[in-house]
């Protein structure tokens, strides 16, 4: 069975459309076997993928091959993430959590103030409205 690297990558539930792999395969973000690749390049077992989903990096070996998106528990069985991978998610959750939230570099519209206050106004029933 031979299968496309983007449509593995959507099956696998890395990414929510095929699009969204091809982009990503195009851009950089995905190697395999440690070299960049094409989105047609045929998956095989045991190739190891280095991918980026947002902020987060893995490394994951594949251990199985299907062209059909199914349920997450079942797209897991299709790999096996590296143990360094893991460790390296963990710190960077770490790091993540220790920045705090991320402030809006803006100041807020109009529009976002009374959205706040709408917010505001729904979570705390006991504060008084203007």
């Amino acid at each position: 069975m031979s299968i496309r690297i983007d449509k593995w990558l959507w099956a696998a539930r890395f990414y929510k459309t095929r699009a969204q792999a091809k982009t990503a395969i195009d851009g950089g973000k995905v190697k395999v076997n440690g070299q960049r690749t094409k989105p047609a390049k045929e998956a095989a077992i045991g190739d190891q993928i280095e991918l980026r989903t947002g902020f987060v990096d893995r490394c994951v070996v594949i251990v199985k091959l299907s062209d059909v998106r199914r349920g997450a528990a079942e797209a897991a069985l299709l790999y096996e993430e590296t143990p360094e991978s893991i460790a390296g998610r963990e710190t960077q959750r770490l790091q993540r959590l220790a920045l705090g939230p991320i402030r809006p570099t803006a100041k807020p519209t109009k529009r976002d103030r009374r959205q706040i206050h709408r917010l505001v106004s729904k979570s705390d029933p006991f504060q008084s409205e203007h």
